[in-house]
């Protein structure tokens, strides 16, 4: 039988065995030693310069490999984001790559697989398996895909301006405020309504009753649990929920309505919204109480309100304390972003009557420019679901109600996410031209500010003496190079800007709308 050798072939070494060894393996000779140490070293030496040659060799193919897979991986990135960009974001105008929306691309060319994620900005998105269905859709048209894997998620829940908020409400990515300044227009059985409907289209919500005088919360809804709870330990209030929603209600408190002046209430109503532990939430909706009082400026002053709804009902006296509110809430940089015209009509004997008479909504729309207007007919079961503590959406999910309530719910999600979108990127700096791009929400015009220019028109009291108005701040004091270190947006009004020279400047909107504009600045050559 014949052995096959594996490995390297050495030719065989000159030298005898002694015959006269016993176990026939002789000694060798001192100088045959030193012949096969020669002989076998330098064979050794071969074999370990051949071993390098083809480790060399191996570690330049596996590079080789390991580039082109690379290559290949960058390649097929490229593709899929190109396939993906051509999904446009209705609300925001721009494709849901430049939006970032996609996240942990994860793809295997060799078996044709694709996975990612589509991050939006809110669960309730209207247009979510719109979104999954053309991901999937476009991307399984690149001719190299198999399988693609869309996994749909939302971003964390947090205000655009999260330092800025008390602890407790730095886990709620928008508060929308529902108020009429009127009572009796139907603005509690909206704001009930409203937020269940927000829950039913994905959203984690809460709702804030913020009329201690008369709190509506307890009749709307039925929880097991009606009283408020607190944590002894972290000395926060425990919300009532109710089908997945967290309630918090001065009625829930066990006292009933209260009997207390101005600034007590303002106290009390701050301890409820800030102390409560809402946990995450994608939607606060707060039941606004009549008029445009102390508690109105406190919640405005205290809460990062991110819009406002607006409750009319037909007639000109509601219009009249109607306008009042819009105002307070243009005054305070608070959009208001839809108005609901309720009780406005029924129907009867196949003809739509309106006892109330007609135009109150539509006046408000056209008067203050709010662009979405809903109405909302005069229904028993509309009246009877508040007093049963059951919201009409809940006990009629598919009747004409529901579906207004459907609608408002989506103008909201929608105007929300336009408003955060808007404010995040209001004020910028662009270091490739070195200036400071500014684009005020709710307006066209875009234009650019040099950065000492901003620096200097800066009117706080470190800049500007209160008393005598003289400028304390000298135009030689700001350097013309200087740049902002951080922009932060503050409110809906204005933005934090961060200098180099440890200074936070406020810069209200309407300020920057009248310093001194850049003009004819040279854009950066393309890459």
């Amino acid at each position: 039988m014949q052995l096959l050798q594996v490995g390297p072939t050495f030719p065989k070494t000159p030298f005898l065995i002694s015959k006269s060894s016993p176990n026939g393996v002789g000694i060798l000779s001192s100088k045959k030693l030193s012949l096969l140490y020669d002989t076998n070293h330098s064979l050794a030496s071969s074999h370990r310069h051949e071993r390098c040659k083809w480790a060399s060799l191996n570690q330049s193919i596996s590079s080789s490999i390991s580039t082109k897979a690379a290559s290949v991986d960058v390649t097929a990135e490229k593709d899929v984001l190109a396939a993906l960009s051509e999904i446009i974001d209705p609300d925001f105008g721009t494709d849901i790559v430049s939006c970032g929306f996609v996240k942990d691309m994860n793809i295997d060319e060799s078996m044709g697989e694709v996975s990612f994620r589509l991050e939006l900005t809110t669960p309730a998105c209207p247009v979510k398996d719109m979104f999954e269905e053309k991901a999937n859709e476009v991307v399984a048209k690149l001719p190299w895909v198999k399988n693609v894997n869309v996994t749909m998620s939302a971003q964390p829940a947090k205000p655009v301006f999260a330092e800025q908020v008390p602890m407790g409400l730095r886990t709620i990515s928008n508060i929308v405020a529902v108020s009429s300044c009127k009572g009796g227009v139907g603005k509690s059985t909206v704001a009930v309504n409203l937020a269940f409907t927000l829950a039913g289209m994905g959203a984690r919500v809460g709702i804030f009753d913020a009329d201690v005088y008369g709190p509506s919360l307890p009749t709307m809804v039925s929880p097991e649990n009606r009283l408020l709870e607190m944590n002894p330990e972290k000395r926060t209030i425990i919300p009532v929920d109710y089908l997945g929603v967290k309630l918090v209600s001065f009625g829930f408190a066990g006292e009933g309505r209260a009997i207390m002046r101005g600034p007590m209430v303002s106290g009390v109503i701050n301890q409820l919204l800030t102390t409560a532990e809402w946990g995450e939430l994608d939607y606060l909706v707060i039941d606004m109480p009549p008029g445009t009082g102390d508690i109105h400026l406190t919640l405005c002053q205290v809460v990062p309100l991110s819009a406002a709804v607006i409750v009319t009902t037909p007639q000109k006296l509601s219009f009249i304390d109607v306008a009042k509110g819009v105002r307070m809430f243009s005054k305070l940089k608070v959009p208001c972003i839809a108005v609901v015209e309720n009780m406005c009509h029924f129907d009867a004997d196949g003809k739509r009557h309106y006892p109330f008479g007609r135009g109150s909504g539509s006046q408000v729309v056209e008067q203050f420019g709010i662009p979405h207007l809903f109405d909302l007919p005069i229904r028993p079961t509309l009246s009877a679901s508040g007093d049963s503590g059951i919201p009409e959406v809940v006990a009629d999910p598919q009747g004409e109600v529901s579906k207004t309530f459907q609608e408002l719910g989506v103008c909201v999600v929608q105007q929300c996410a336009k408003i955060r979108q808007q404010v995040s990127t209001a004020v910028t700096y662009d270091k490739s031209i070195k200036a400071i791009r500014v684009k005020v929400p709710d307006s066209d015009d875009e234009f650019l500010l040099h950065p000492a220019t901003v620096r200097r028109n800066d009117r706080s009291a470190q800049s500007v003496d209160e008393w005598t108005g003289e400028q304390k701040l000298k135009y030689n004091d700001v350097p013309e190079d200087i740049e902002p270190e951080d922009i932060r947006p503050m409110g809906n009004y204005a933005v934090s800007i961060d200098w180099p020279d440890g200074f936070c400047q406020i810069a209200p909107y309407d300020q920057l709308q009248t310093i001194e504009r850049l003009v004819d600045v040279p854009q950066p050559a393309p890459v």
